[in-house]
């Protein structure tokens, strides 16, 4: 089949999710959520397996040790993704021609749910609400979670408003009330400084980022600008510049629980993927029926496979420290790169070439920065860190782009397609669903006794990582969502 007919094949009757993207969220949210069922002490894992500042046997932060690994990818990539995601949710609104306040009042009440989610997950977790979980914490833990689905389900319109607004005034009332009445170590009560600190990162981007795109969205170059003044900022912080007033700014907060400035570093990653969004923004609205493809399949492959070569090359030369070769390896990757993505034809292979020339930009601008900051670290988060890592979740994304959107392979990315798709179910469900589930049917005994190596502790993880998935997959195929 010629790759026009197969680019055809794409275009429904109705718009059209960006699918590529939706599999870029939904790996980073899996491999999340893995990273942090690997094993522990005796069976631990090669170091590459763990966060590069959190090395094994000991687990301890050491802030000194430079390079990242696959670990330190999934949240940056986590981020990109909701950058990319703001143009795509905010223009619908924009185009039915919301008013100003009415879009507004959407922001804010996307951190405002992001910031309780912080705050209710961590607080329902069974380990966080008994040092030694026993069977009722377990069943506290299941409730907690069932709770959240009449607060952040997406209900059909077609149901009646005071349906609707009723099934979400009971959950939130049963949350509450659970919240007030739960009781954790040392008869601590709720609190708001035990919150989910990925989850408040994630709060404050939606917020500022969806701000900065809903401002400059008829001018990217301002957009860039924004990061120039931040870039500035953060400079005025470093532990050799003088206190004043932009570090009294800086580490100023009405409300420390939720905000600080400090989490605004990760716009370098967000405003990037914001950019990226409206360049798929515009790919989905054009009529690619007609459109002519001048690159072969083989070509295609090519590129795919040259997209995850970026990735693999930085983490294994970043992680060793081999500076010099990566950086020269890198730069001949782009120009082959530069190579395979000559002579676009239709808009896909447009999209593709330009999403690769930024990813260029960052990936170059992320290694120039490299030996700043004693080298690349994802804490405290460097400016290499931050530039390389939106670089290579453009990387994976042209990958899922072809492999989903233009070779026709959607099944093979189904289970990432459908976690992008429902990934807050993910995020709780697998302290609050699967890992109680197991452990009130004695099957997470019979795991853990199957862990006797560190492979096989691995082999774990991975197991109660594909249930949680498959259980997103369930709810995502019955139209089940959560508002994020």
């Amino acid at each position: 089949m010629h790759l026009t007919e197969l680019h055809a094949e794409l275009i429904p009757t109705q718009p059209i999710r960006a699918a590529g993207l939706d599999a870029l969220r939904g790996i980073a949210i899996l491999a999340m959520l893995l990273s942090g069922q690997l094993p522990f002490g005796q069976y631990s894992l090669p170091a590459w397996m763990y966060h590069a500042q959190v090395p094994p046997p000991d687990h301890v932060f050491n802030g000194k040790l430079s390079g990242i690994t696959w670990v330190d990818l999934v949240f940056p990539f986590f981020l990109f993704a909701l950058g990319a995601a703001i143009p795509l949710a905010l223009t619908r609104r924009i185009e039915r021609c919301e008013p100003n306040w009415k879009i507004a009042g959407f922001i804010l009440e996307r951190g405002i749910l992001l910031a309780f989610f912080a705050l209710y997950v961590q607080a329902i977790r069974p380990g966080t609400i008994s040092e030694h979980p026993t069977a009722a914490t377990q069943l506290i833990a299941l409730l907690a979670f069932a709770l959240l689905f009449p607060i952040f389900t997406r209900f059909p319109g077609a149901w009646p408003r005071y349906v609707r607004w009723g099934i979400r005034l009971a959950g939130w009332a049963g949350a509450i009330a659970l919240l007030a009445l739960l009781r954790y170590p040392g008869d601590e009560r709720f609190s708001l400084t035990r919150s989910d600190i990925i989850i408040v990162v994630l709060a404050n981007m939606a917020v500022f980022s969806s701000l900065c795109w809903w401002a400059t969205r008829n001018n990217r170059l301002l957009r860039l600008g924004i990061l120039g003044v931040l870039l500035a900022v953060r400079l005025s912080n470093m532990p050799t510049a003088t206190p004043g007033w932009v570090h009294d700014l800086w580490t100023w907060s009405p409300a420390p629980w939720i905000y600080q400035l400090y989490y605004c570093q990760y716009l370098f990653i967000v405003i990037p993927g914001t950019i990226v969004g409206d360049m798929l923004l515009d790919w989905m609205k054009r009529d690619r029926t007609k459109d002519k493809s001048n690159w072969s399949r083989s070509r295609y492959i090519g590129i795919a496979g040259l997209m995850l070569a970026f990735v693999v090359v930085l983490l294994v030369g970043l992680y060793a420290r081999w500076l010099w070769p990566t950086t020269l390896v890198t730069f001949v990757l782009c120009g082959i790169g530069a190579r395979l993505m000559q002579d676009p034809g239709d808009d896909t292979e447009q999209l593709l070439r330009s999403l690769f020339h930024w990813a260029i930009y960052w990936l170059v601008l992320g290694m120039f920065f490299e030996p700043y900051e004693g080298g690349m670290r994802k804490d405290r988060a460097t400016m290499s860190y931050y530039f390389v890592t939106a670089g290579m979740a453009i990387c994976v994304l042209v990958a899922f782009t072809i492999l989903v959107d233009v070779m026709q392979r959607r099944r093979w990315a189904a289970l990432l397609i459908d976690n992008g798709q429902n990934p807050m179910i993910a995020y709780a469900g697998i302290n609050n669903l699967v890992l109680p589930l197991l452990a009130l049917t004695s099957l997470e005994t019979r795991l853990s006794s199957m862990v006797t190596s560190p492979w096989t502790g691995f082999a774990k993880g991975l197991a109660i990582t594909l249930l949680v998935g498959m259980a997103v997959s369930f709810c995502t195929r019955r139209r089940i969502f959560w508002r994020s």
